[in-house]
């Protein structure tokens, strides 16, 4: 099925990969105030809002966080969302508690609005909280991602291209 590419978040959507190479070039305060602005614009389950961020510049910082995760990529500034499941909604049927899909919400809302700024980003799951912990104020607060946002240097990976069509993902009942 052809998509009208006209439209601008599947462009978007379709151009946003997952970004490992980073210049040096520092990443404008303008361009943070606007991913943040992104990241504070998202939907929360009963707009709870259970969720932090830190935005570590601090070089020695960022430094330091490579003994929590390799995959920091060398990138000017590494934003760390956060959630607390205390504060978060918790559905009545069974007690899921929502605060991790709130912060992967608001995860999401981040990386799409650095997409659209142009500059890289990924999604960095492959961490250890404790180290972490160590590293960054993080007390009472759940570390769920880390997202390395930089200027690009690289292209994506051939593996970006690679979909599920939709009759593998969808079910129409």
């Amino acid at each position: 099925m052809n998509f009208n590419m006209a439209n601008a978040f599947l462009t978007l959507a379709a151009a946003r990969y997952s970004c490992r190479a980073f210049t040096a070039e520092p990443v404008s305060e303008s361009d943070i105030q606007c991913i943040l602005e992104a990241a504070r614009l998202a939907p929360t389950a009963v707009n709870r809002q259970p969720v932090h961020i830190w935005v570590v510049q601090d070089p020695e910082l960022r430094e330091k966080m490579k003994v929590a995760s390799r995959y920091t990529f060398d990138a000017p500034v590494i934003f760390v969302v956060a959630c607390r499941p205390e504060d978060a909604w918790v559905r009545a049927v069974d007690g899921k508690n929502g605060a991790e899909v709130d912060a992967a919400i608001v995860g999401t809302h981040l990386m799409m609005e650095v997409a659209d700024l142009g500059l890289g980003s990924t999604w960095v799951g492959s961490f250890d909280p404790a180290k972490l912990s160590q590293i960054l104020p993080l007390e009472g607060w759940t570390p769920i991602a880390l997202f390395p946002v930089g200027h690009i240097a690289g292209q994506p990976s051939p593996r970006h291209a690679e979909r599920k069509n939709l009759e593998e993902l969808v079910t129409r009942l």
